[in-house]
C-alpha cells in the first residue's frame, strides 16, 4: 500500500457513503451556500459558549453523515477527528456524546484531509468497516485562542484571514458506489521561519508545495491526473505564493485546474474577511459540501484535495517561535462499486 516515500495507494477503494457540511450564518452568505447541508442562523447555535457552539456543529455534521448512510452511529467502528482548540476538546466533547471509538489528530486546518487518509487506510486495510473523518471550526472560538476575542474589535491586516464557522464529516466504508479514496500523501513540516499569526498563507504555502511535489514522485503521475486541484485555506496570499513556488520547480499546474477553498467559500466584494477563510472546517465544508456534489453529479470525476495547516499555538507564538507548517493530500475519484 506504501507508494514512494509517503503516499499510500488505497487499492481496496475505500467508499465514501455519505457527507455532512454544517455551517453558521456567514458562510451561509456566500457563493456555496446551496452545497452545504445545514446553514445555522444563530453562530451560537443556541449554547452558552462559542467552544459549546463549535462542538455542537460537529455532532450535528457527524449524525447527519452516519444518518445519511442509512448507519446507526453503534455501527461505525471508528471516529477520526480534530480541530484548532486546546487538546482539541471540540471533538473530543463531541465524541463524549456520539460514544463512537474515537482517535483525535491534530494538523491545524490540514485535519480534514488528515482525518479523511487515517479513516481511508483503516478501512482500506480491513481494520474497519466504517469510519467517519471529521473537522471543525468556529470563528469566534479561534480568534479568542489564538488571536483577539472578537469582542476587542481590533483590526487586522489584510493578510490576516477569517475562520470558516462549520463542521465537515464524511463516512468512510469497505464498501459502495463512490466516489472512492484512491490515495493520500502524508506531508513533512516545513517551517520557513514566518513569525507573523497575522500571515497564515504565506506561513503555509511552502508545505503546500512540498507535498504536492511529493504526491506527484511518489505516484509518479502529473497535475493533468486530476480535474481539479485544491489547497486548503492559503487564500489570496497563499495561493499566489504557491503559484509562483509550483512554476519555479517546474510543476505544470496549466495541465488542471487549480484553486484554493479559502477563496471559494466567501464573497470577497460583499464579505470582509481579509485575504479569505481559513480554520479547520475551511477545506473540510468546501470538499464534504462543494466539491462532493461537484462529484456525485459527475461534473468532476478525479480531484486532490491538499489541506494545509499551521502548527503553532499561543505559547509558541508568546515564545517568539516561528510557524511550522503542513499539508495533507488526498485523491477523490469517481468510478465502479468498490468490492
Amino acid at each position: 500500500m506504501l507508494k514512494g516515500h509517503q503516499s499510500w495507494i488505497f487499492e481496496n477503494k475505500p467508499a465514501i457513503v455519505a457527507e455532512a457540511s454544517v455551517v453558521g450564518p456567514f458562510e451561509g452568505q456566500g457563493p456555496l451556500a446551496n452545497d452545504f447541508d445545514v446553514i445555522h442562523g444563530d453562530i451560537r447555535l443556541g449554547q452558552d459558549s462559542w467552544e459549546k457552539s463549535e462542538r455542537t456543529l460537529l455532532e450535528e455534521a457527524a449524525k447527519l453523515a452516519i444518518d445519511k448512510g442509512g448507519l446507526t452511529k453503534e455501527e461505525i467502528n471508528f471516529f477520526v477527528g480534530g480541530d484548532l482548540m486546546n487538546q482539541i476538546i471540540s471533538t473530543s466533547f463531541a465524541a463524549r456524546t456520539l460514544s463512537i471509538p474515537y482517535i483525535g489528530v491534530f494538523g491545524a486546518c490540514s485535519t480534514s484531509m488528515e482525518s479523511l487518509a487515517i479513516a481511508a487506510n483503516f478501512v482500506n486495510s480491513r481494520s474497519a468497516k466504517y469510519a467517519v473523518a471529521s473537522a471543525c471550526s468556529h470563528n469566534a472560538s479561534v480568534e479568542k485562542q489564538f488571536r483577539y476575542p472578537t469582542e476587542y474589535g481590533s483590526q487586522k491586516p489584510p493578510t490576516a484571514q477569517f475562520t470558516v464557522t462549520g463542521a465537515g464529516a464524511a463516512l468512510v466504508a469497505q464498501h459502495g458506489k463512490g466516489p472512492f479514496i484512491t490515495s493520500a500523501t502524508i506531508g513533512r513540516v516545513v517551517d520557513m521561519g514566518i513569525t507573523d499569526p497575522f500571515n497564515m498563507g504565506a506561513a503555509m504555502a511552502p508545505a503546500a508545495v512540498d507535498t504536492i511535489q511529493a504526491h506527484f514522485r511518489d505516484l509518479r503521475i502529473e497535475p493533468g491526473h486530476y480535474d481539479l486541484i485544491v489547497t486548503g485555506d492559503l487564500s489570496k496570499i497563499g495561493y499566489e505564493i504557491a503559484k509562483d513556488l509550483l512554476h519555479k520547480h517546474r510543476i505544470p499546474m496549466e495541465q488542471t485546474t487549480y484553486k484554493d477553498c479559502g477563496m471559494m467559500i466567501y464573497d470577497y466584494e460583499k464579505q470582509e474577511v481579509q485575504a479569505g477563510a481559513s480554520g479547520c472546517a475551511c477545506s473540510a465544508v468546501v470538499t464534504y459540501g462543494h466539491l462532493m456534489k461537484k462529484l456525485r453529479s459527475k461534473e468532476l470525476n478525479r480531484i486532490l484535495v491538499v489541506a494545509t495547516g499551521a502548527l503553532l499555538s499561543p505559547l509558541s507564538y508568546q515564545q517568539g517561535e516561528s510557524i511550522p507548517c503542513i499539508a495533507h493530500a488526498v485523491s477523490i475519484e469517481n468510478g465502479g462499486d468498490s468490492e
